[in-house]
């Protein structure tokens, strides 16, 4: 069976062949039809996470599959399209970079609608992150007008995607001009550069920024007095500095969005939007490698040249 392991940390992922997985009671065996490739792969492979399986270990903290075998009261038949998250995988053991595994029931969940097996495998961060920002932190009204910062990434163009479903105005910004077509259809698009000459104009009373960063606060203030600004990430630096006079005259609230708190209820609202996604309502874009092609969509994940979500494709 071919997977793809770390043998130390902060060197590239290695295809190996490994003996097939042995199902134990309890454990579900499933045939990976594709592997997601995310931050979090990326971070636990340099060896900088609190939680570091035993080297060698296989990497992909999420994926998606289909059932071979479990036990009789699973409630999972052969042949059931399912995604594998969480029960530690690519964390405290071997994840889903190969092309069979073995995991806790907890780890698999059956899918409400059928999906691509590159989206199914990676579907999960992006629209339950947009959902829970919008939805529960911002708490999105009908004919808002919203802006949002990283629109042509997965979590980004999600939130772009719902946003317009709820009824709202929405501008994508986004770094660069290459980028520009990647915002979801329905929004305005505009780059980091014209949106400063332009913010003026715009009479928003929501920021949801995926960037962070040293430029956060000053993005803050494309928010008219009242506002909110959702943070739901920090790709551009962990760090920002508030001038607390300042932020107090602006009075627009920074909301935090933490996921991990927050994974209930986005296992709550996964299942509805598994079903946007597989009408159409809703999409994805992935970018597809094979096992062998490990290094490279690691490489183009840490340089930010991933269109969407990337995923390893067993087959």
């Amino acid at each position: 069976m071919r997977a793809v392991r770390f043998h130390s940390w902060g060197a590239a992922p290695v295809l190996d062949e490994l003996p097939e997985p042995v199902r134990a009671p309890g454990e579900v065996l499933v045939q990976v039809t594709a592997g997601g490739v995310s931050h979090l792969d990326a971070t636990v492979a340099a060896g900088d996470f609190q939680l570091k399986p035993a080297l060698p270990y296989v990497g992909g903290v999420e994926g998606a599959g289909t059932v071979l075998e479990s036990d009789a009261d699973s409630g999972l038949a052969p042949g059931t399209q399912v995604v594998l998250r969480g029960g530690g995988l690519g964390l405290l053991r071997d994840g889903t970079w190969a092309e069979r595994v073995s995991v806790q029931r907890k780890a698999v969940t059956p899918l409400a609608a059928p999906l691509d097996p590159a989206v199914a495998a990676s579907f999960f961060v992006p629209a339950t992150t947009a959902y829970v920002a919008l939805h529960d932190v911002a708490r999105i009204e009908r004919d808002e007008d919203v802006v949002v910062v990283g629109a042509a990434g997965a979590v980004g163009a999600m939130v772009v995607q719902q946003a317009l479903a709820a009824g709202a105005r929405v501008t994508g910004v986004v770094g660069r001009e290459d980028q520009l077509a990647d915002v979801p259809k329905g929004a305005e698009a505009v780059t980091l550069d014209d949106a400063e000459g332009l913010a003026s104009e715009w009479s928003a009373s929501l920021l949801v920024d995926t960037l962070g960063g040293s430029g956060l606060i000053g993005r803050s203030r494309w928010v008219r007095q009242g506002g909110r600004a959702v943070v739901i990430g920090y790709v551009a630096g962990p760090r920002v500095e508030l001038d607390l006079p300042t932020w107090l005259l602006d009075e627009v609230a920074l909301l935090p969005v933490n996921m991990i708190r927050q994974e209930r209820r986005a296992r709550e609202v996964s299942e509805d939007l598994v079903r946007r996604l597989s009408e159409g309502e809703l999409t994805l874009a992935v970018e597809e490698f094979d096992l062998a092609e490990a290094p490279a969509a690691l490489d183009a994940l840490r340089r930010g040249r991933v269109r969407g979500r990337a995923v390893l494709l067993p087959g």
